[in-house]
């Protein structure tokens, strides 16, 4: 085992219309024990108040993938992109060169919930980009964000790839990290993982070592990260 993050040793921000937890070190929290693992960078847990959001504001260098679990944001951005991301769908913005947006909670009485990712792209001063995307689960582990695109994913400029992993209550499943580092972040229930249980909001990494997951009773919802050993 490479990393082991629990839910409740999270960095905390909480703004009364932002409530964040902060897998890795961001913004006014920083941890030198946390600055991401291979290339991902942040993982940000962030529940928005209705009508609510991040005004404009600018990125450079970085892949920023949300992924929407309930209610739904309303994007803006430099690149002329307006847009509502709901539940499900996954969203795909490469900063380049440089871009400014604005994201907020589309609805006017429910709260906003979804997790923000950075990703360090392989390349500096890429064109700026925008995707989004429904995708429907297939099978256990389904992509949602890999180099080339396939089976209908979002790309990213980096050889990592994201995979939504759903597993019913007593199914098994075996991880291996392909390119040689492996993180899991659990979004819903419980799972037994090697020696180990994870529980919602957990985080697990690995180096050249393969998971063995059996979901619990209720169930698991997850994100499953394939990343290269080195920065590439």
């Amino acid at each position: 085992m490479l990393y082991l993050r629990r839910a409740d040793e999270r960095g905390k921000a909480n703004f009364g219309w932002l409530d964040s937890r902060h897998s890795f070190s961001f913004g006014s929290y920083y941890d030198p024990k946390h600055m991401g693992i291979s290339v991902l960078r942040v993982i940000n847990d962030d529940t928005v108040a209705p009508g609510a959001g991040f005004d404009t504001h600018g990125h450079r260098d970085m892949e920023i993938i949300s992924y929407v679990l309930e209610g739904a944001i309303e994007h803006k951005d430099s690149m002329g992109n307006r847009f509502v991301v709901p539940a499900g769908e996954v969203q795909r913005m490469t900063a380049g060169t440089g871009v400014t947006h604005s994201e907020f909670n589309h609805s006017q009485s429910e709260a906003l919930k979804f997790l923000q990712i950075w990703i360090i792209p392989n390349q500096r001063d890429l064109a700026p980009g925008y995707e989004q995307k429904a995708i429907v689960q297939s099978g256990s582990l389904t992509p949602l964000v890999t180099p080339d695109g396939r089976d209908g994913s979002l790309t990213v400029h980096q050889n990592a790839s994201i995979h939504r992993l759903q597993l019913k209550a007593g199914e098994t499943l075996s991880l291996n990290p392909e390119r040689g580092v492996g993180y899991l972040h659990l979004i819903e229930g419980g799972v037994a993982v090697n020696d180990g249980q994870l529980s919602a909001g957990d985080g697990l990494g690995v180096m050249e070592e393969s998971l063995d997951l059996t979901a619990a009773e209720s169930g698991v919802t997850a994100l499953w990260f394939d990343l290269p050993r080195g920065a590439e």
